[in-house]
């Protein structure tokens, strides 16, 4: 991609749509990697330069525009990422929340920015394995992602071996995944229903979801503007139970203590708006 002035100030434009769009922080200075996520666009909307492409993104098309801006984001994930994370979900949180919940036997959670899917089912697993599906639990499982491509993924819960050779142990692979004819694996019917799996941007207003026991937003917020992430973390607060949790990536912080604190003796990422009142529920 050139590095002229014209091109320069096409990509700043572009950094700043992105930024309102989606909450990510685009770097300008990283032009290759931003021209190798570009190229993809450039062919399915037929442009034969990118420079034409980032001219044409000026106007701000809604199809283009949507489309450019899914591409810069990052869609690394893998099941049970961070495995002690999810080994302290399956022997603290979820306990605590289902003992705290026995009267009205009701779990709402929420797994945000969730790409192609892998951490929401391995949360799924979880859930199953803990017996709420089987006890007649009412749990409602919200799944999003602003990817249209991603949330189809979500949706048809199809890995290759090399997905799911990333992080799932073989016991649940044959429990839980059945081979296909295009050679990737299906999670099971079972499994797939247990997800409610929306197109949703997490600059939109929140309210859809109700209250929260459990937000998933995991190494998504760390690609954000730090004002739109701040904003991001207050609009959660807002939706999550007084005793519920929220988990990030074991990188990311809440930057403001006074919206959650760490869990105590919880690995890095694992939050609560308050943690003495997470603890006295189990």
């Amino acid at each position: 991609m050139s590095t002229s002035p014209l091109a320069s100030a096409r990509l700043h434009h572009l950094a700043d749509l992105v930024r309102r769009r989606s909450g990510l922080r685009l770097a300008v200075e990283h032009g290759e990697r931003i021209a190798s996520k570009l190229q993809p666009v450039a062919d399915r909307f037929g442009f034969r330069e990118l420079g034409a492409l980032l001219g044409e993104l000026e106007e701000e098309p809604d199809e283009l525009s949507r489309a450019v801006v899914e591409a810069m984001a990052t869609h690394e994930t893998s099941f049970f990422r961070d495995p002690a994370v999810f080994a302290y979900l399956r022997d603290s949180v979820l306990p605590q929340l289902m003992a705290a919940r026995l009267v009205p036997r009701r779990l709402r959670l929420w797994c945000a920015a969730a790409s192609t899917g892998q951490e929401a089912y391995s949360l799924a697993m979880l859930l199953d394995d803990a017996g709420v599906f089987a006890e007649g639990w009412k749990v409602d499982l919200f799944v999003s992602d602003f990817s249209r491509d991603a949330v189809m993924r979500i949706k048809e819960g199809a890995y290759s071996d090399y997905e799911l050779a990333r992080g799932l142990p073989a016991p649940l692979r044959a429990r839980y995944c059945v081979p296909s004819e295009s050679g990737r694996w299906h999670m099971v019917d079972g499994l797939r229903r247990r997800l409610r799996v929306h197109c949703f941007n997490l600059l939109d207003n929140l309210g859809w979801l109700g209250e929260l026991d459990l937000i998933l937003c995991r190494n998504a917020l760390l690609y954000f503007a730090p004002d739109i992430r701040l904003e991001t973390l207050v609009r959660m607060t807002g939706i999550l139970a007084p005793d519920g949790g929220l988990v990030l990536g074991t990188t990311e912080t809440v930057q403001d203590a006074r919206l959650y604190l760490p869990v105590a003796g919880a690995p890095r990422g694992v939050y609560s708006k308050n943690p003495a009142l997470m603890r006295r529920a189990g």
